[in-house]
């Protein structure tokens, strides 16, 4: 099954503006009775665990989903703001049947979203999402499945959920390590991470300056956090900190600034991190998962030194399956999804943090000198905002000219479009040698695109 394929799952469960379909109470409603359907297969109690992060919304749409889960003979377990991460690790810790997250991660807080972990802390697979989805999208299909009245579900709220997680970060590194003599600019974005992680890092014994750690309802994502990393820079750069460390929204991304105030994104990430371990004999395989999006360098840079990189579709779930199948234990996106598997099952932006400042610890090297490890091939994208989505393979003239700039790059880069999961977006990407012909290359997609999708090139 495509994603295209899905009305409400995109690449990152379901996501739309507050208090309009499928984000309003009487959806999140649908969507608790839609999950506990699921679960109906069987007929043993089962208990799921729901978090959020700070939105204003989150009230309506955790109370509304709870009531659908209930109602459907489901035990819940509330366990407040907490990051993405956190939630699917109580959710694996407390044996609980799956774990619903609230939250619309680097969006703005008009905005929110639903995403479903598995009982072990994985995100649901594509076969999974869409038979939810069905539910929802055809609610009389379960109007016989409601719980008798003494089956009906009770709801429990577990009250130490930011200290377990907590913890269990610190022991996701060495217990000899500590962080005494690192200085950290620390943004969590206004996010479900602005209890947790200050205290993880200052309690490991760095120096912490916070941003973004006032949310309000209204203010996650707003003009901080890994899309909006400008004040970081600044405050690297002011109070002479070792590093800064941009979080998002939900907590489950990281895009890192060096002390010279320069942005460190996924990809470098990938590259020093993974050399590191291949190094120690510490990667799986020696092998690490990236996105199509990743740049070539990437491979390149891991190739040199005997390791490999696998390619997967875009999407955190789809870097941890692949990882998964083949056994490695790193990967992650270039927007600043890690995932250390190790430790962890699914992208983490605080302990990704933990593990680059174990490679600094260990290699004794800076930030910017760390991420120099890969040289970029030049690469251009584009994202162009769409009236409505068309299979890209039923426009031939788009077809044709992507063919075309193919045959000019002559197998040295290459061409990547791709709808977003989550907006009307369509994204382009191309790679290659000469970036006055790329930028051209982008452009000439951009104009054919926006013909065919109802957009303004």
């Amino acid at each position: 099954m495509t994603q295209e394929s899905r009305e409400l799952f995109g690449t990152d469960g379901i996501r739309g503006i507050a208090n309009r379909w499928p984000m309003d109470s009487m959806a999140a409603l649908q969507t608790g009775h839609a999950i506990g359907a699921w679960f109906k297969r069987d007929d043993r109690r089962h208990k799921v665990v729901i978090g959020k992060d700070t939105r204003l919304s989150g009230y309506m749409l955790e109370t509304a989903l709870a009531s659908g889960l209930v109602a459907m003979g489901i035990d819940v377990y509330l366990v407040g703001p907490l990051p993405t991460p956190g939630i699917a690790y109580i959710t694996s810790g407390i044996r609980a049947d799956a774990g619903v997250v609230i939250s619309a991660s680097h969006n703005s807080f008009e905005y929110n979203g639903i995403k479903i972990f598995n009982r072990f802390g994985y995100k649901l697979d594509d076969a999974a999402e869409r038979e939810i989805e069905n539910f929802i999208l055809n609610p009389s299909v379960i109007a016989g499945k409601m719980a008798s009245p003494e089956r009906i579900g009770k709801a429990f709220r577990i009250d130490d959920a930011v200290g377990r997680y907590s913890v269990y970060l610190k022991t996701s590194v060495p217990r000899d390590l500590t962080l005494d003599g690192f200085k950290i600019v620390l943004d969590c974005a206004n996010g479900a991470t602005y209890k947790v992680a200050p205290v993880v890092f200052q309690e490991l014994g760095a120096e912490v300056h916070p941003v973004g750690v006032s949310p309000n309802g209204m203010n996650i994502n707003l003009g901080v956090g890994s899309t909006s990393p400008d004040i970081v820079r600044q405050r690297v750069c002011e109070v002479g900190a070792h590093l800064g460390v941009a979080l998002d929204g939900d907590g489950d991304r990281v895009i890192l600034v060096d002390e010279k105030g320069e942005l460190v994104d996924g990809d470098a990430i990938l590259a020093f991190v993974g050399l590191h371990m291949l190094k120690h004999g510490r990667l799986s395989n020696n092998t690490l998962v990236a996105t199509v999006t990743s740049n070539l360098g990437l491979d390149l840079c891991m190739a040199s030194h005997g390791g490999r990189v696998e390619r997967t579709a875009v999407g955190d779930r789809y870097v941890a399956a692949k990882m998964r199948e083949i056994g490695s234990n790193f990967g992650g996106e270039t927007s600043g999804h890690l995932i250390f598997s190790d430790a962890s099952t699914t992208g983490d932006g605080t302990l990704a943090a933990l593990q680059v400042l174990r490679v600094m610890r260990e290699s004794g090297k800076t930030l910017s000198e760390l991420a120099g490890a890969m040289q970029r091939v030049p690469q251009v994208t584009r994202n162009l905002r769409i009236g409505r989505k068309v299979p890209l393979e039923q426009m031939p003239p788009v077809q044709k000219l992507l063919n075309q700039i193919e045959q000019e790059l002559h197998g040295r880069g290459r061409v990547l479009l791709r709808y977003s999961g989550t907006e009307n977006l369509v994204r382009i990407l191309v790679e290659g040698e000469d970036e006055i012909k790329l930028n051209e290359y982008v452009s000439q997609l951009s104009e054919s695109l926006a013909i065919h999708l109802g957009a303004a090139a």
